[in-house]
């Protein structure tokens, strides 16, 4: 991953939440089981989507994009809300499937080498719709590993609605980039 901070063309708001959160998911200890591991990086990943949306609702100007980042921030605050609950009351459990990490950061590093293709235009609409679209399949493909390296029905329930509800998202989001250029 090329250093952001060098590269006016990457400078936002929104490329320093993404760049911000991956340190965190860097940082976060790993225990090697699935279930856990996943829970813990997607709250910290859709804290970020959450903080995105929020500066979105505070910039942006398009009521679609505002619409679609309230409506982030609604479900994802809950679903953060559950994988909270589910680590309150987990222990990671054997056997330990290291790969399961490995799998996660490339799907992080994936995520943040789309970012980097991107051009940042300044204008926020724009430039989170474009930017949620590599988020949102980050949590997508985690997801599909979690399906299938998981072993617990909370979590597998999670990473199953994540999947429906962020595909959607992204389809609606490159609908509105297609039309907004």
């Amino acid at each position: 991953m090329k250093g952001h901070d060098m590269d006016p063309a990457h400078q936002s708001v929104y490329m320093t939440i993404m760049m911000d959160m991956m340190t965190k998911m860097d940082a976060q200890a790993k225990t090697q089981d699935p279930d856990h591991d996943y829970a813990s990086q997607m709250v910290l990943h859709h804290e970020a989507a959450i903080k995105m949306a929020q500066e979105e609702l505070k910039s942006g100007s398009n009521q679609e994009m505002k619409t679609t980042a309230q409506t982030i921030v609604n479900k994802q605050q809950a679903e953060i809300a559950q994988f909270n609950a589910f680590l309150g009351g987990h222990q990671p459990q054997q056997p330990l499937v290291p790969q399961f990490s490995q799998i996660q950061k490339a799907n992080m590093d994936k995520m943040m080498a789309s970012s980097d293709k991107r051009t940042i235009t300044g204008r926020a609409d724009y430039d989170f719709a474009q930017l949620m679209v590599d988020h949102h399949q980050a949590a997508i493909d985690n997801s599909e590993a979690l399906l299938v390296h998981g072993r617990q029905t909370t979590t597998r329930n999670l990473a199953q609605a994540i999947i429906a509800d962020q595909r959607q998202e992204i389809k609606e989001l490159q609908d509105w980039l297609a039309r907004n250029k």
